[in-house]
């Protein structure tokens, strides 16, 4: 590395890839997928043809993504993992023995990516029953990927609206620009190493509770706060006693984060809206004025970890199942970023400045 060079901690500000997949605006709070913006998609789409969109470029709003079943191979070694085991690393197992039974090519191929969301939710909701001593079930024919994911979990079908939440999360959830997990698949991608090994990776820089692991927090903190009238001395005491407050600021957005919007309209129309939900818009209104308070000309806004909470509960998933679900979401952005980038095909290798002891030798 030369002198001249300029080192940027944790490559904040540098570019490291041109796309056409994904566009955040963080100071106006827009996000667009190949042009088109998330509110958009979100109201108007559906899962499937956000992963078309994604994957090709092209808007078709009636493309299909069905469910499949788990292959043998990758049910019998779900079989073999604990309990205890985290869902992400069952997921990233999954994708991984299922990579390995595949002739995966490179490049990456829109496909192959498919074929890893078509199966991914599956695998999740087997280990899910798993880890209770309940038996897999396989996905229904005629249900969407969204409607199978919550039967295989549940045991039963759900109703349209509860399934429909899932797939605007879903939708909500698939991309977000050159994040760290998106890097992270992209840097594997590049060194023409298959689309299995960079879910794989982009699963475990997902794992950190850095970047996906927020609203499973929100969970434990509406129940802290326990009812509206309660919020304004919770969120007082958190930023007197300088803690963090989840599902507010994201390091990219200064205005509402867009995907939160979405998301509040959705869980704001789920039927039978329960007392929890009522419970996340009314401390929702209540911190906001706090922050605003006690933190002037911070940009603390609601982020989509907020309401994707509300939504992930809503649709009956408990709280350590949440990263996972963000993955599932995310394999699509991953996979398209996956598919750039071996067109890019060009190794990603940054410097690093050498600060440790000059040139030494072993004692004679």
């Amino acid at each position: 590395m030369s002198a001249d060079q300029v080192f940027s901690p944790g490559l904040a500000g540098v570019i490291g890839a041109e796309t056409a997949v994904g566009s955040v605006d963080g100071a106006a709070g827009r996000l667009l997928y190949r042009g088109y913006p998330i509110e958009e998609l979100v109201t108007q789409g559906t899962y499937a043809s956000v992963v078309d969109l994604l994957l090709t470029g092209e808007w078709h709003p009636n493309a299909e993504l069905t469910p499949v079943s788990v292959p043998p191979t990758v049910l019998a070694a779900l079989r073999l993992l604990p309990a205890h085991a985290h869902p992400m690393d069952a997921l990233r197992t999954a994708i991984s023995v299922w990579g390995a039974g595949e002739r995966l090519g490179w490049p990456p191929t829109a496909e192959e990516a498919k074929r890893i969301i078509a199966f991914a939710p599956s695998a999740l909701a087997a280990f899910a029953r798993l880890r209770q001593g309940l038996e897999p079930i396989n996905p229904e024919p005629g249900l969407h990927l969204a409607a199978a994911f919550l039967q295989q979990l549940h045991g039963k079908t759900p109703d349209p609206a509860t399934a429909r939440a899932l797939d605007a999360y879903l939708m909500a959830g698939a991309e977000h620009g050159l994040n760290a997990s998106t890097f992270a698949g992209r840097v594997i991608i590049a060194t023409r190493s298959d689309i299995a090994s960079a879910i794989c990776g982009a699963i475990g820089a997902m794992k950190g509770p850095l970047h996906g692991g927020a609203p499973a927090e929100v969970i434990g903190q509406l129940g802290e706060i326990g009812s509206v009238d309660r919020a304004e001395d919770w969120a007082r005491g958190k930023l007197n006693r300088h803690e963090l407050i989840m599902g507010f600021g994201h390091r990219v957005y200064r205005a509402y984060d867009p995907r939160a919007a979405a998301l509040r309209k959705v869980a704001e129309a789920m039927p039978n809206r329960p007392d929890w939900l009522d419970l996340a818009i009314g401390a929702e209104e209540v911190i906001l004025r706090v922050f605003e308070e006690m933190k002037p000309g911070r940009a603390m806004k609601t982020n989509v970890e907020f309401y994707a909470a509300a939504v992930l509960q809503g649709v009956g998933l408990v709280p350590d199942l949440f990263p996972a679900t963000f993955a599932i979401a995310r394999i699509a952005g991953w996979s398209a970023h996956a598919i750039e980038q071996a067109g890019v095909d060009k190794l990603i290798r940054p410097d690093a400045r050498y600060i440790g002891h000059a040139e030494r030798h072993l004692p004679g």
